[in-house]
């Protein structure tokens, strides 16, 4: 196959017209570029050039690959220009999933601020509780929230913090049901879960320090893989939620939300940025994820003072 740098040679040769002349432009010995050219009519199979000692000429041939041989440099060349934009400042499509409750607790404040931060940027986002396959689908980053480690991939993974659940109930709830004070209390109670279990009665994992950890069944009253809809059901009376603290604390600070038993853990989430590959990232990946990761990590360290 031809090599773009005797395409190169060549150009420069005809530009020149001339070995010498080509020779002192370049500042490259007359008999390597002389070795070039021959280099390439041989990968070629035809003369493009004839040299003779008092004449030098353009074979027919020669002139018409002249033509697509110049072409194919200033390709080159634009095709380098364009890395080089790219490189020097963040630009182009981002496509970022997360899961919804990831969106509604941080990245719809975060996403308009990158936005206006990386004016040439474009972010597209996928809200999506699925985990999805980031090579096949072709995404620069993923955001998850997840309660066990995350198992080994080829995903670079960017550990951002962690984030406690918490136990909450509405005030309408509470005055029908009562305040439960202690873990036991809880057995009364009706409780919202993430997967409906038929093997064994669902329960929570309540850890405080000093004490043994304790797993405590409640009445199970409805089952939701989305912590939105716990999150709703929650403010509606409907029963006891257990839910990160991103979600729930701005409806404890208004009062539609109480948290209970507060010297008690209930478990908790830890946020990781995924990408797929660590080599070649584009400058605007590189800075997405570094704002989403300041701005997410400021969310966590709130969430645990």
């Amino acid at each position: 196959m031809m090599k773009l740098n005797d395409l190169f040679f060549f150009v420069r040769v005809v530009d020149h017209r001339g070995f010498a002349a080509a020779s002192r432009a370049l500042g490259i010995p007359k008999s390597s570029i002389s070795k070039r050219i021959a280099a390439l009519e041989n990968d070629l199979g035809i003369r493009l050039i004839h040299r003779t000692t008092r004449q030098f000429a353009v074979t027919e041939t020669g002139t018409g690959f002249y033509r697509h041989a110049k072409a194919a440099l200033i390709e080159a060349e634009a095709a380098e220009e364009f890395v080089r934009e790219q490189l020097s400042e963040p630009r182009g499509l981002v496509r970022l999933t997360a899961s919804a409750a990831m969106v509604q607790m941080a990245l719809a404040e975060l996403i308009p601020e990158i936005a206006a931060l990386y004016p040439k940027i474009q972010i597209s986002l996928v809200t999506t509780n699925r985990y999805v396959d980031l090579l096949q689908e072709k995404f620069d980053i993923a955001i998850r929230a997840h309660r066990t480690e995350l198992p080994d991939s080829e995903y670079v993974q960017r550990k951002l913090g962690y984030s406690p659940n918490y136990l909450v109930a509405s005030p309408a709830y509470l005055a029908e049901h009562g305040t439960p004070r202690e873990p036991e209390d809880l057995c009364d109670h009706l409780g919202i879960f993430i997967d409906a279990m038929e093997s064994q009665k669902p329960t929570w994992r309540l850890c405080r320090q000093g004490a043994a950890a304790v797993d405590i069944p409640l009445i199970p009253k409805l089952f939701a893989d989305d912590p939105s809809a716990s999150l709703n059901a929650a403010l509606a009376g409907t029963a006891i939620a257990n839910l990160p603290h991103g979600l729930c604390w701005p409806h404890i600070q208004t009062g539609k939300l109480v948290r209970l038993m507060p010297g008690w853990r209930t478990g908790g989430t830890t946020t990781t940025i995924l990408m797929p590959h660590r080599r070649g990232q584009l400058p605007a990946v590189r800075a997405v994820v570094d704002s989403l990761a300041k701005g997410l990590t400021h969310r966590l360290a709130l969430s645990t003072s």
